[in-house]
């Protein structure tokens, strides 16, 4: 929840601070923008399996710690940053830190049973949205005193949450479960080959990139479109985030472990992935700023396909293997959130430029509704995954 918190403080004074650097007008800094994500996502994908590796071997808080620690310093480069070159090393070190996210579900899957996962993931979601919503609100708050201010207290809350996990966080990597790190199994394409030998793995490997790729046009273009769209400031924009979050917590908190035992994991995906595809059209066609918010309920419904299709993934991996299959995910998700961004922005950049053949701020949303169609079917083809065997790998 605190590290959300820090990702969304900055999201809405970002533009600001692109066009504040770069003397940019608003369609190049979304393309600054989506180049300084790509970046980011480029470093998670290259290290996401070495970090999910070392866990396994070395266990997950000092992986934890470390991030946490890095990730504070790196809101202070950004917030003292005086050019975008300074932002390009921020963004570097920030995707290289990036383990936080999998090695907490590579935790959570250690210390929960296989029938729990799914809802214990969607726990971790509704953390994160928590954060959403304190983020981004209180980040267009401290806006009012200038782009730089959210990122120093980004610093802050990953300095607290390094001092408060080293107190409160105990190892869940035992000597039963732990795993030689071998680095022909802890770079991208290494941890993928052993990972992808998991029955039915690979093609959910795929749902989940195109779902991320879609998925990421949420902090790619939201603070550009909705300021273009409907004028909003970056205020608005923090409170709209924080709606957004709100109704993620409730239905990852409460909402999902009422859905995912009565309809199971794969018909959970499909509810999911189908809502998910209704809110993006409607967000492509928007007109009014009131339609985000009366929108934000439908939006959030849509966020119970990730959970459940999580919950496949792990229960499909043995206990030794849930740091690297994180990982995997890790590095999946950051080649989806280095096209997305670039792809999002260029599209929402080249449909409102003073060129484009026809005005439309929503292109990005009509994208990612095409691309979550196409998830759902890759998904739909797929045979059920059988539970793995409970014996160690001794690869």
């Amino acid at each position: 929840m605190i590290d959300s918190m820090g990702i969304g403080l900055i999201m809405p004074v970002m533009p600001s601070l692109i066009i504040d650097l770069g003397g940019q007008d608003l369609s190049n800094a979304a393309i600054w923008g989506g180049f300084l994500a790509a970046i980011f996502s480029v470093m998670q994908f290259v290290c996401g399996p070495t970090v999910g590796s070392i866990s396994d071997r070395f266990g997950r808080r000092p992986v934890l710690l470390i991030s946490l620690a890095v990730l504070s310093i790196d809101y202070l480069i950004m917030g003292f940053a005086q050019s975008m070159w300074m932002l390009v090393l921020a963004r570097i070190f920030g995707g290289i830190t990036s383990a936080t996210q999998s090695t907490a579900n590579a935790y959570m899957a250690d210390i929960s049973s296989p029938d729990k996962k799914a809802q214990n993931f969607g726990l971790m979601g509704a953390a994160f949205g928590v954060g959403f919503i304190l983020g981004p609100v209180l980040g267009g708050v401290l806006s009012e005193l200038g782009p730089r201010a959210p990122f120093f207290a980004a610093a802050a809350l990953a300095a607290i949450n390094t001092v408060f996990g080293f107190f409160v966080l105990s190892e869940t990597v035992t000597d039963a479960i732990r795993r030689p790190f071998r680095w022909r199994r802890a770079n991208p394409f290494g941890a993928f080959r052993y990972i992808g030998k998991l029955p039915g793995v690979t093609r959910l490997l795929i749902v989940f990139f195109f779902y991320n790729i879609a998925f990421f046009v949420y902090p790619s273009i939201w603070a550009y479109y909705t300021q273009e769209s409907f004028g909003w400031d970056a205020t608005m924009v923090g409170v709209s985030l924080g709606v957004f979050g709100l109704s993620m917590a409730l239905v990852q908190g409460g909402l999902i472990r009422v859905v995912i035992p009565r309809f199971g994991e794969h018909n959970t995906v499909i509810l999911g992935y189908s809502i998910t595809i209704v809110a993006f059209l409607v967000y492509a066609l928007a007109t009014e700023g009131w339609q985000i918010f009366a929108l934000a309920p439908l939006t959030s419904l849509g966020i119970i396909g990730g959970p459940a299709l999580q919950g496949i993934m792990s229960r499909a991996a043995r206990d030794d293997q849930q740091g690297e299959l994180q990982g995997v995910l890790t590095s999946v998700g950051a080649v989806g959130a280095v096209i997305s961004p670039l792809l999002m922005t260029n599209v929402f950049g080249y449909f409102t430029s003073p060129n484009a053949p026809i005005y439309f701020p929503g292109a990005p949303f009509f994208l990612a509704m095409a691309l979550v169609a196409l998830s759902l079917v890759i998904f739909l083809g797929r045979k059920r995954l059988q539970a793995p065997s409970t014996e160690a790998s001794t690869t």
